[in-house]
Parts: structure tokens; sequence; C-alpha cells
């Protein structure tokens, strides 16, 4: 059972570890993506910051779907961690279980207008988010289990 899916460019950290983990009663983190599947370092890393009695998989993105939709996944209560819009848009195209999408996290650039403290989309994000809504995916940002939920339809 997918609990959240969140994104965050840090994958888990301590709000995740600690906020999200405690806030929902997940016994696993799920960070999904290819470049973190690829990268011994981060997924070391990774497993330094995994919260006590909760499980870490960590597995690229075709990988991740075939787990989601093959049901092995659902023993679990699982927050699903990505790093970018595109890969939870990715996941909410590929798993018809996923129905609501948490920002949690994102980086600025140049490019990227903040909608929310710690929020900064891409205008290509914006229209992803937009996609996703007027298919019926709820898109939220929350910074910590506890905060209110702010729609994003509210600040595009």
């Amino acid at each position: 059972m997918i609990l959240l899916l969140r994104v965050d460019h840090r994958l888990l950290h301590g709000q995740v570890a600690v906020s999200w983990c405690q806030g929902l009663g997940a016994d696993c983190v799920f960070c999904v993506g290819d470049h973190v599947a690829n990268d011994p370092v981060w997924k070391t890393t990774l497993k330094l910051g995994k919260p006590a009695g909760c499980k870490l998989v960590i597995k690229d993105m075709d990988h991740a779907v075939e787990a989601i939709n093959s049901g092995v996944t659902d023993k679990y209560r699982m927050i699903v961690s990505v790093q970018t819009v595109a890969e939870a848009k990715e996941l909410a195209d590929r798993c018809p279980v996923v129905t609501s999408i948490n920002l949690g996290n994102t980086k600025a650039s140049p490019t990227t207008r903040e909608v929310s403290r710690q929020v900064f989309l891409e205008p290509e994000e914006e229209a992803m988010i937009r996609e996703l809504i007027d298919r019926g995916v709820e898109v939220e940002i929350r910074p910590l289990a506890d905060d209110p939920k702010v729609d994003a339809a509210s600040v595009l």
C-alpha cells in the first residue's frame, strides 16, 4: 500500500525519516529513480538515513513500476520517494494505484518559479502537474506530515 508518493530531491532525510514515517506509520521507504538506483555512493548515503524498523528499497523506474503493479509491494505501508516531478508523473502514468502526489522539496534554478516554501517548479513541471490534476490525481504541497495540505492547483 502506497501511503505517500513524495517528490523530494533529497529522497530520504530527516523530514521523511521522522515526520512522514512516524506520522503515517510507514514500514518501508521505496526510493525510485534510474539515477539513484545506479549510483553506489547515493545508495550508501540513503542506507545511513534509513529509520530504524523501516525497510529501505531502491529501484530504477522500470523495476519499481513492475513491483508496484505486480502487487508484491502491497504488504508494506510504503512511502515512495522520487527526486523529480517527471518521475512522479511517470509513476502516476504507469501505476494505476498512484492517485496522489506530495510535493515536498524541489531544487531552485534560474528557470524555476517558487510556488511554495521549498517547492520550485520549471514551466514544464507546472504543465505536468496541471495534466495530472486534470486527470484526477491529487497533487498537494506539504513539507511535514502534520502540516496542512495545500492544493497545488491553488498556486499554479
